[in-house]
């Protein structure tokens, strides 16, 4: 099936930039996230319904991923890309523009798997395991979250690492894990029965005995990104793959310090993606003789759609722009999270609306950002858990139990 509303493409500024604030980019770094743009609209825009609708991953696309020379976006040295958050961010609401799932992928491999051993690992371990995942050649997964523990990783994981010697046993489950079924690093954060603390390895997921993923099947959203259920029994992982500088919650939690913030820059990409569609197909969708465009209705919701994208790429921008200053704390990535998914489910419920019946069939790709915005909502953190974080920091009073 072919794709039809497909909003406009060149060179130019997307209409749902309507700040243009890419343009805030020096020259080199607007040279690369159009060249993101351009992959994604040139290869990813034209297949990537079918995978959704497939649940399958698009491994086609890979070798022209790899070129665009992204790995390591914001991560200084070993082989990485660099450059300063506000990219990086832009990055990834570029690839949510076109598909939420590719930034997911994206987000995990680049921020989570490798951030983790960018900010927690050992020298050794940033120069063996940085390169060749910078260069894309080895794919990287973070599991976290298990089959009965969510908002409570930080004090409550059921999966154990127990030091034996040399290595350590590592026993347990972990579930929603994107990348997981075909990536090639794990990296697994359990809880050591010596201290109770929460430790951080490196797992190769395919020469690791005792490791196995179980595709999760039946998703409604993200379809594209392959999730997994991780399952470790007597799993033997030697101290040189325990990331070093991993020694309790407190080490996990630089790391979603920075993803969580990124979430909130796909939720914007994704409005993004919905709103410029609804409004190709405004343009073309006839009632009473005329392009329902033309109603003032439809214009109405069109300009509410855009107040919420420009809201949250404002916000997005100031927080990047923090994190470049070093002035970027938890609450503030619980902030935005909270904002522009509540926004972005706003935004992709009214994009769906003005496509009317069309709006739940996935040919017109609204449906496909409509149906992807509910695992952004719900993944790193939810809206709430993000709320009472933010709670705490403005009263100086903890609300969790």
């Amino acid at each position: 099936m072919n794709d039809v509303s497909q909003p406009p493409k060149s060179d130019a500024v997307p209409m749902s930039d309507f700040y243009e604030i890419t343009e805030t980019l020096a020259p080199d770094e607007l040279a690369t996230l159009k060249a993101v743009r351009a992959f994604m609209e040139t290869k990813v825009a034209p297949v990537i319904n079918k995978y959704w609708a497939d649940d399958a991953f698009p491994f086609e696309l890979l070798p022209g991923f790899r070129e665009l020379g992204i790995g390591g976006l914001g991560l200084e040295g070993y082989g990485c890309r660099g450059g300063s958050q506000q990219l990086f961010g832009f990055v990834l609401m570029e690839l949510a523009r076109t598909d939420p799932s590719m930034a997911t992928f994206f987000g995990v491999h680049d921020g989570l798997s490798m951030g983790s051993i960018y900010i927690d690992g050992s020298e050794a371990q940033k120069q063996t395991w940085l390169p060749p995942m910078a260069r894309m050649e080895k794919i990287g997964c973070f599991g976290l979250t298990e089959p009965l523990v969510g908002s409570g990783t930080g004090g409550g994981l059921t999966t154990t690492a127990k030091r034996d010697g040399d290595t350590w046993i590592l026993n347990g489950q972990k579930k929603w894990i994107g990348n997981a079924p075909w990536c090639d690093v794990s990296i697994i954060w359990a809880r050591d029965l010596a201290d109770n603390q929460v430790k951080g390895f490196i797992v190769e997921n395919k020469t690791t005995p005792g490791f196995s993923v179980e595709k999760i099947e039946h998703k409604i959203a993200l379809k594209v990104v392959q999730n997994g259920l991780i399952t470790m029994k007597d799993c033997r992982i030697p101290e040189a793959n325990r990331l070093q500088s991993a020694n309790s919650f407190r080490d996990t939690a630089k790391v979603l310090k920075m993803t969580r913030y990124a979430v909130g820059w796909m939720s914007t990409g994704c409005q993004m993606g919905a709103f410029e569609h609804a409004l190709a197909y405004t343009k073309e969708r006839q009632q009473f003789g005329k392009p329902i465009a033309s109603f003032q209705m439809i214009q109405d919701l069109l300009a509410k759609m855009l107040a919420n994208v420009t809201a949250c790429q404002t916000m997005m921008l100031r927080l990047a722009q923090m994190d470049d200053e070093g002035k970027l704390r938890d609450y503030h990535a619980s902030l935005s999270k909270a904002f522009t998914t509540a926004k972005m489910r706003e935004t992709v419920g009214w994009a769906r609306e003005v496509c009317g019946a069309n709006g739940i069939v996935v040919d017109y790709n609204v449906a496909r950002f409509f149906a992807d915005a509910e695992a952004l909502y719900s993944y790193e953190g939810t809206f709430q858990m993000q709320n009472l974080i933010v709670g705490k920091a403005i009263t100086g009073i903890s609300a969790f139990v």
